[in-house]
């Protein structure tokens, strides 16, 4: 794990951090690059050694200034805090200022060696239970060009709703979010449940960050939780379910 390759350029402009093993300026370390597995997605092989995901989305300082939009970067780690991918979202500024929560993007997901490993495109639609013909949904590539899922929202009056879907657009899993987002003090937990929502499978969850933190920036922290023998292309489907959620809902 010795060899460390220059920063890439990204399309989006942004620059995908050096493989680390060792603690970088920011404390930052890398998950040890797992040895391949056959009919694996390349890249998918770090989820193969976990149960649980944390995200943790980057202060952008310009936006606390200017009150724009900017461009969301976050880090993935896994439970020992070791960093397993970065994501960046790829978006320009009148469509993140304009749209706000219903603007298309794609996210950028790259590994330690700054090879895209995820992409997530979610396309312009709309968010109102006023309107269920036309809402949210977000494909899941993995590696980029190759579709391994879906996460469509569901219709529902006052409960933020979702399926899960493989590549042939079987429904695998739902995700079904409490009435109320707002509490104080405590984390929002989105349920991951069998098809026939009879079974808790995971779960998706934003975590209190602290008053400060939680009323002056838009600055998050996420938690997934799976099965560790959960097929890797759905566990990552279920990382792109929580970019929906939380540009959706946060």
């Amino acid at each position: 794990y010795g060899f460390q390759p220059q920063p890439m350029g990204q399309p989006g402009g942004f620059v995908v951090p050096p493989v680390q093993n060792q603690p970088n300026m920011n404390g930052a370390i890398w998950m040890p690059i797992p040895p391949s597995i056959p009919n694996c997605p390349p890249g998918l092989e770090y989820l193969t050694q976990i149960d649980k995901v944390l995200i943790h989305q980057q202060l952008e300082l310009l936006e606390i200034v200017t009150g724009f939009e900017t461009s969301n970067k976050y880090e993935i780690k896994n439970a020992l805090g070791q960093r397993v991918y970065f994501a960046a979202e790829d978006t320009d500024f009148l469509t993140r200022n304009c749209c706000g929560a219903s603007r298309p993007f794609t996210i950028r997901i790259v590994d330690n060696l700054g090879h895209e490993v995820i992409r997530l495109q979610r396309p312009l639609r709309c968010a109102s239970c006023c309107c269920p013909c036309c809402l949210q949904e977000l494909e899941v590539q993995a590696p980029p060009g190759t579709t391994v899922g879906y996460v469509v929202q569901n219709w529902h009056i006052c409960l933020p709703k979702f399926t899960i879907q493989d590549e042939k657009r079987t429904d695998i899993l739902k995700i079904i979010g409490p009435c109320i987002m707002c509490r104080c003090c405590e984390d929002i937990n989105f349920e991951v449940k069998s098809v026939d929502e009879t079974c808790a499978v995971g779960r998706i969850s934003k975590q209190w960050s602290g008053l400060v933190q939680e009323a002056f920036t838009d600055t998050d922290n996420f938690g997934i939780s799976f099965p560790m023998d959960l097929d890797v292309k759905m566990k990552a489907v279920m990382i792109g379910a929580c970019f929906l959620i939380v540009s959706l809902s946060f």
